[in-house]
């Protein structure tokens, strides 16, 4: 009998093989996505020192649309590019988190970009 692999174990098995060789440093942190059905957040971790340095949400007060949208995620993308920018961090390394790059993820990387985060 043939078992059906769940999406979020094939989603486990992606991030584990990106983490393997994506690291964030101070200089060069690592742009950390996560969607959920309600909310989008997104986290720049410096993985030398295990810390998170900055993060931004739909949650934030700063994000007008409080939804799991493109158009949220492009308000988050900008806003953690603009926090970014203000501690002299200007290049990231991208870590999509399993995720496809399509659709939310998508717009949040071209709004960080746009914004002025180089990835």
């Amino acid at each position: 009998m043939i078992k059906k692999v769940s999406r979020n174990d094939a989603r486990a098995k992606r991030q584990r093989r990106v983490r393997a060789k994506v690291k964030g440093t101070e200089q060069r942190p690592r742009l950390c996505v996560y969607r959920s059905l309600k909310n989008i957040s997104v986290q720049l971790i410096d993985d030398d020192k295990q810390v998170t340095l900055l993060s931004a949400s739909t949650l934030d007060k700063e994000v007008k649309t409080k939804a799991s949208n493109v158009q949220a995620a492009e308000e988050v993308g900008a806003l953690i590019a603009k926090r970014a920018i203000e501690k002299n961090i200007k290049s990231v390394v991208f870590d999509r988190n399993g995720y496809v790059y399509h659709g939310k993820v998508k717009a949040l990387a071209d709004a960080a970009r746009e914004a002025g985060l180089e990835f």
